[in-house]
């Protein structure tokens, strides 16, 4: 199978304005940032978060027609599907993202700082073509793997946008990797 593709050289990331929801939601979730960060980079979080995390972020995008996600009152979230490497079976795997103008998305295989590439990396590496589903719709995707000034380029604006994945990198000894994942046009 054909690995990932790389985005070319000089990619500029330009992210989208998030839609503000207004109101008392929008002020809350500003106001706990802080916390969740704190929650987020905490030991016990990292132990237990994997395990429960995921399942229930699968299960509410399920029943709510892929428009909802825990993580997206504090930034936004997607649930990608990727292909089992081993498998060959659909993986689904919630993610923080980081949507950029033109339809893309960044995302960063932390793994909640822990040792190991998470499964989805891998999955993607094998077979790039994946889908996400975000807010409520689903788009096909290719998953590009960055390298570089354009995987630094990304890295600066996802700390910029939660900084929390550069407090994981003081918990591993391995480089995240970061993957761009464009909207596939034309046939399926």
């Amino acid at each position: 199978m054909a690995g990932p593709t790389r985005a070319g050289a000089g990619h500029e990331v330009a992210m989208v304005q998030q839609p503000s929801s207004g109101g008392v939601m929008r002020r809350v979730s500003v106001a706990l940032r802080p916390f969740f960060r704190r929650l987020a980079t905490s030991r016990g979080f990292s132990l237990v978060a994997p395990k429960i995390v995921p399942p229930l972020d699968r299960f509410l995008n399920r029943v709510s027609g892929g428009r909802l996600l825990l993580g997206d009152q504090m930034i936004p979230h997607l649930l990608l599907t990727t292909t089992g490497s081993k498998s060959g079976e659909p993986r689904r795997s919630p993610l923080a993202c980081l949507p950029e103008e033109g339809g893309a998305f960044l995302v960063v295989g932390s793994n909640f700082g822990k040792e190991r590439h998470p499964a989805w990396s891998g999955n993607l590496i094998k077979t790039p073509r994946a889908t996400v589903t975000f807010r409520g719709r689903v788009i096909p995707v290719t998953g590009h793997l960055l390298a570089g000034t354009d995987r630094e380029r990304a890295w600066e604006a996802l700390t910029r946008h939660w900084p929390v994945y550069e407090d994981y990198t003081g918990s591993s000894d391995r480089e995240f990797r970061v993957f761009r994942l464009s909207p596939r046009t034309g046939t399926p």
